[in-house]
């Protein structure tokens, strides 16, 4: 009788925790979805403070003047201000050569022949999960030397890109207060995780995946303290429906909208790009679909912002089709 007992214990248990898998799951996409209802206000829209993320093609010598005119053609009709040109690397120890930018000079000077009013900063990082150790101050001081460096030729500032930084990383903090110094009033910015979207999620998606996907909504802060501006990385979520994707950029824009000052810059990453990790990705996550949830979310905040806009990543993966969904969908909609 008592084994009988136990047995059917197990089974109950082991049922309400299958339930649990399945309704969790459930719970999280309807939230979502129900993120993505409704129509965004008329004024939900760019306002001229967009950015996009160049490839190393631009300042190694591939590409030519002709091609920064070429792409000026397409920018003049945007809400672009800002594009951040990949010029690193930085090594594993910090160091960041010189052949990474080699072409950096002539490019920045046919970029502002064609697109004065458009500023342009060097995109800079490396991996710093088994890579670069931003806790070593040796390797921040090598990484603010090569930043000094790249500065001289006249870029107008900096963004970093380091991944996947920890919430909470100190070393990440100091970096960017030394960095201040070295743009000379120029713009500061770093692309950022995903902001926890429930409490509790950030140290469950560290334990699964081995690194952290969010940062606190207390770490987010003090990165925005240190800056001037700051591009979520909304893409990559991981969401099976472009109904899904849109609540979590909706969720992620409302979230950075009461935590980014109005005297800062606040971007949300657009994906114009199409080689995602997991089979549904691309019918997932859209530029169209990234800037309908960032007209959303602008609109549950209730009055225009001028510095928010999309970030579009990047112009080397990015089809005809994600440059009329910008136009379309967000700049011009």
């Amino acid at each position: 009788m008592m084994k009988r007992i136990t047995v059917r214990r197990c089974l109950r248990v082991l049922a309400g925790v299958a339930a649990l898998l399945v309704a969790l799951p459930a719970m999280v996409a309807a939230f979502f979805w129900f993120q993505f209802a409704g129509a965004p206000e008329s004024w939900a829209r760019s306002s001229g403070h967009d950015a996009l993320w160049l490839g190393h093609a631009w300042v190694d010598g591939r590409r030519t003047e002709a091609d920064v005119r070429a792409l000026a053609v397409r920018l003049r009709e945007t809400g672009i201000r800002d594009v951040y040109v990949h010029s690193g690397p930085f090594e594993f120890d910090g160091t960041l050569r010189a052949d990474r930018y080699a072409n950096a000079e002539d490019f920045l000077r046919w970029w502002r022949a064609e697109l004065p009013g458009v500023r342009v900063s060097p995109w800079l990082g490396q991996k710093v999960d088994h890579g670069l150790d931003l806790a070593d101050p040796a390797a921040r001081q090598r990484v603010l030397d090569g930043v000094r460096d790249v500065m001289a030729l006249g870029f107008d500032g900096v963004h970093y890109n380091f991944e996947p930084v920890t919430s909470g990383d100190p070393g990440f903090l100091d970096l960017l207060e030394r960095t201040r110094p070295l743009v000379a009033g120029g713009p500061l910015s770093t692309s950022t995780p995903q902001l926890e979207p429930v409490p509790g999620l950030l140290p469950l998606a560290r334990a699964a995946i081995g690194h952290d996907k969010y940062w606190s909504q207390e770490y987010f802060r003090e990165v925005v303290a240190r800056t001037d501006q700051v591009a979520i990385m909304t893409y990559d979520s991981g969401m099976p429906l472009g109904s899904l994707y849109g609540g979590h950029v909706v969720q992620q824009g409302e979230l950075a909208l009461r935590l980014v000052p109005e005297g800062k810059t606040l971007l949300l990453g657009a994906p114009a790009y199409h080689d995602h990790n997991v089979p549904w990705g691309d019918s997932a996550e859209s530029v169209a679909t990234a800037a309908e949830g960032a007209r959303l979310a602008l609109s549950r905040h209730g009055r225009p912002r001028e510095r928010f806009g999309l970030a579009l990543y990047v112009d080397f993966a990015a089809i005809e089709e994600d440059w009329t969904e910008y136009t379309g969908f967000w700049h011009r909609p």
